[in-house]
C-alpha cells in the first residue's frame, strides 16, 4: 500500500480509503461480522484511512466502524467522519451552526467510542450560517483536541476559497482537504473544485470512484440494474448519473482495456484517479472481503501516461469557458519561460 500527504499537511493516508456506507445500510449493506472481516482485511492490506459519517444509517455505520477498529492500535488510525445532514427531527437538528456542529461532534464521538476524530469534514454548505461561525466552531473543535485536521465536501470553488479566506483572516484552522464525486464518467470537478484545491493547498478525497459499480463492467445496458444491488436501491440518485449512453461507453472502455492490459476493470478506473497527484485517496467499500480484495490492491498500482490520457479521450471532457479562452490565449501569450513554475499547477499549462 502506498501512502499520499493529504494536500499540504503532514498527514500521510492510504491512497485507498476504507469507506463504510455499507456498514449497517439495510438491504445492500453488511452486518457487524462482515465489518468487523472487512476492516481487518484493510488494515492487512496496509490500508490506515476510514471514511464514515454521521448520517450513514442514522448513525450505525460510526457505531459499528468504532466496534470494529476497538482491538486495533488507535494511534495508527486515521478516522473520518462528516456533519451537516439531519439527524433528528426539529429545527436545530441539521446544518453548520455552532450548536449543530459542537452536538455532531459530540454525538459521533460517541458512537465510534473515541476522544477524537483524524478528519471532521462539513458534508456540504449551509447557505444560512455565517461561514465564519462554521469555521470558528470547527477551529474550536481542534483546539479542544476533539479533531486532529479539517475537510469538507460538496461544496463549489468559491465556497472552499470563502472559507479558507475567513480562516487566514480570523487565524483559524483552514480546510485541508474536499471529498468530492470523482470517477470516469462525472468528472464535474475538473472545471474548478480541482484547482481551487490545489490552490488551497488542499488534497481530494475522492467518493463514487467506481460510479456505482457501473465502471466494475459487472452492469449490462438493461432497463434497470439488478434487484438486492446497491444502485437499485440508490437508483433514484444514481441512475441519472451513471445509467445512460454516455456512461456505459466510458464503462465498456474500461473494461475492454483492463482486459487488454491485465488488470480488473475497477483497478483500473481507480488508478485513472490515483495517476492524478492531487487526489490523495480514493474511497472504496464493499459488503464482503471478496469485493475488497480486488479494489484494495489498487494501493499499489501504477498506470501509464498513455493510459491514463487514452481512457480521459473516450469521452473527451468539456471544461467549458473560461478554460477555453485560456486554452487559445495561452499558448501564444506566456511562451517566455524554460518551463512553467509550480505556482502555474492551477491553471492550463502553456504547450511549448
Amino acid at each position: 500500500m502506498k501512502y499520499r500527504y493529504v494536500g499540504n499537511s503532514g498527514l500521510l493516508v492510504s491512497r485507498v480509503c476504507l469507506g463504510t456506507m455499507t456498514f449497517g445500510a439495510r438491504g445492500w449493506g453488511c452486518d457487524q461480522d462482515a465489518a468487523n472481516r472487512i476492516t481487518n482485511r484493510f488494515l492487512e492490506a496496509g490500508g490506515n484511512f476510514f471514511d464514515t459519517a454521521d448520517m450513514y444509517g442514522t448513525g450505525e455505520s460510526e457505531t459499528m466502524l468504532g466496534r470494529a477498529l476497538r482491538e486495533h492500535a488507535r494511534d495508527d488510525l486515521v478516522i473520518a467522519t462528516k456533519c451537516m445532514q439531519r439527524m433528528r427531527e426539529g429545527p436545530i437538528g441539521r446544518g453548520l451552526s455552532r450548536k449543530h456542529i459542537l452536538d455532531a461532534c459530540e454525538a459521533s464521538l460517541r458512537r465510534l467510542a473515541l476522544d477524537h476524530v483524524d478528519l471532521y469534514q462539513i458534508h456540504g454548505p449551509d447557505p444560512y450560517t455565517p461561514i465564519e461561525e462554521t469555521m470558528k466552531a470547527l477551529d474550536d473543535l481542534v483546539r479542544h483536541g476533539k479533531v486532529r485536521y479539517l475537510g469538507c465536501s460538496n461544496l463549489f470553488a468559491w465556497h472552499i476559497v470563502k472559507a479558507n479566506a475567513a480562516a487566514e483572516r480570523l487565524g483559524l484552522e483552514p480546510f485541508r482537504c474536499g471529498q468530492y464525486m470523482y470517477n470516469l464518467i462525472r468528472r464535474d470537478i475538473e472545471r474548478d473544485v480541482l484547482p481551487a484545491c490545489a490552490d488551497q493547498g488542499m488534497g481530494v478525497i475522492c467518493w463514487s470512484p467506481l460510479a456505482s459499480g457501473l465502471l466494475t463492467g459487472k452492469y449490462t445496458r438493461a432497463d434497470r440494474p439488478d434487484e438486492g444491488t446497491r444502485i437499485a436501491h440508490r437508483a433514484d440518485i444514481d441512475l441519472p448519473r451513471y445509467w445512460h449512453e454516455q456512461g456505459f461507453r466510458v464503462a465498456d472502455a474500461v473494461v475492454a482495456t483492463a482486459k487488454e492490459h491485465g488488470m480488473t476493470p475497477a483497478r483500473l478506473a481507480l488508478g485513472w484517479l490515483l495517476f492524478d497527484r492531487r487526489i490523495c485517496a480514493v474511497i472504496i467499500g464493499a459488503r464482503t472481503t471478496e469485493q475488497l480484495a480486488d479494489t484494495v490492491a489498487t494501493g499499489d498500482l501504477d498506470i501509464a501516461a498513455a493510459l491514463h490520457e487514452r481512457l480521459a479521450e473516450v469521452v473527451p471532457f468539456n471544461h467549458g469557458y473560461p478554460r477555453e479562452w485560456m486554452d487559445m490565449t495561452y499558448p501564444r501569450t506566456y511562451q517566455d519561460a524554460e518551463f512553467d513554475p509550480d505556482n502555474a499547477a492551477a491553471t492550463p499549462q502553456v504547450d511549448r
